[in-house]
């Protein structure tokens, strides 16, 4: 029997909880989500999307687990959030209309699948973009005032149990605030910040005025900008056109004592130069979520400066994560039925 154009079929390629689905289905009842937990590892933690590394299908598990993506209108997930699977079932599935991604940059999981332009036509990939806009937007406060309190120092003299003289910290009312990157991460951080009455500059391509952002600067203009900022948060997607944009270059021309957070990815930030700038003091502190390369590898000299904080990537992660995803894949569902455009598409460009 031919695919019903009225209700769509969707298979959770990636854990997913039954009160879920059925939130799913209750606010798009059109939907039929088909769930086999046994084919699926078992969430860690909220929004494990991989789910438990020891898990593993028998082959006959696995076979199950083929057919039933191969089944799908649309998946929940990327099968097993692998490139290489998501590229198998887009070929053995020519009836699959649409997946949606769990990341927030999920485009660079089907960047990583090497679909041809057909393929790329064919289905519409969407991403969980906002999603993580608030935890993400707490962790780049987190930072910029855990630079602006001297928090190395005090850990510092905390483990040496040594009282110093005093010192002033700086405050977050008085500084300027970069934010590479207006995207949903971006405003967020800007509503906070102003909230703090900091000063908001922002990089954009586009001209627009962003509520709370002071001024909106052209990417471009980076090494002519900051010299005048006392911190800076990256949240870009990781893109060819994003790739190296903090560059020596421009870490070369902040004032020393800067504050750098990364939450986007760490591609956008040339690492090797970024140690330099920790080193030297022209980055007097960082609060690091991602890195060009993951797990950060051991030798990196990130993990010993002791202006640094490293975090796994973990900072987007938090209890409602999986609800909201539900939340917006349902609305998204309601989309596709209807004939709309999808909220997050990704630009197979692009590739964001």
């Amino acid at each position: 029997m031919p695919p019903s154009p009225d209700r769509l079929r969707v298979v959770a390629s990636t854990p997913l909880e039954e009160d879920l689905v059925a939130e799913i289905v209750r606010a798009e009842p059109r939907v039929d989500i088909v769930r086999d937990g046994s084919l699926l590892p078992p969430q860690r933690f909220a929004g494990d999307h991989s789910g438990d590394p020891a898990f593993r299908r028998t082959p006959a598990q696995q076979r199950a687990f083929e057919e039933l993506v191969d089944s799908a209108d649309a998946l929940y997930g990327v099968p097993d959030e692998q490139p290489a699977a998501l590229a198998r079932t887009v070929r053995a599935n020519p009836g699959l209309r649409w997946v949606h991604t769990m990341p927030a940059g999920g485009g660079s999981q089907v960047k990583a699948a090497g679909l041809t332009r057909e393929e790329l036509d064919r289905v519409a990939f969407s991403t969980s973009a906002g999603v993580h806009a608030q935890p993400l937007a707490e962790y780049a406060l987190f930072g910029l005032l855990a630079g602006a309190k001297s928090l190395p120092r005090l850990l510092d003299q905390q483990r040496r149990a040594e009282w110093s003289g005093r010192w002033a910290m700086g405050l977050l009312a008085q500084q300027r605030i970069l934010l590479v990157g207006l995207g949903s991460i971006g405003r967020a951080t800007a509503e906070k910040l102003k909230a703090l009455g900091a000063t908001v500059l922002g990089t954009s391509r586009s001209t627009d005025r962003v509520e709370h952002v002071d001024e909106v600067v052209h990417p471009d203009r980076l090494a002519e900008v900051v010299p005048a900022v006392d911190g800076i948060v990256v949240s870009l997607p990781g893109t060819a056109a994003t790739e190296g944009l903090v560059s020596a270059e421009v870490l070369t021309a902040v004032t020393p004592g800067t504050t750098l957070v990364s939450v986007g990815r760490g591609t956008v930030i040339d690492e090797q130069a970024l140690a330099a700038a920790l080193g030297d003091g022209r980055i007097g502190f960082a609060a690091l979520d991602v890195f060009a390369a993951e797990p950060l590898a051991a030798d990196s000299p990130l993990w010993r400066l002791p202006n640094v904080l490293v975090s796994p990537h973990t900072a987007a992660l938090n209890p409602a994560e999986d609800r909201l995803i539900a939340q917006l894949f349902a609305r998204n569902a309601t989309r596709l039925l209807d004939g709309r455009e999808l909220i997050n598409r990704v630009d197979t460009v692009e590739f964001y």
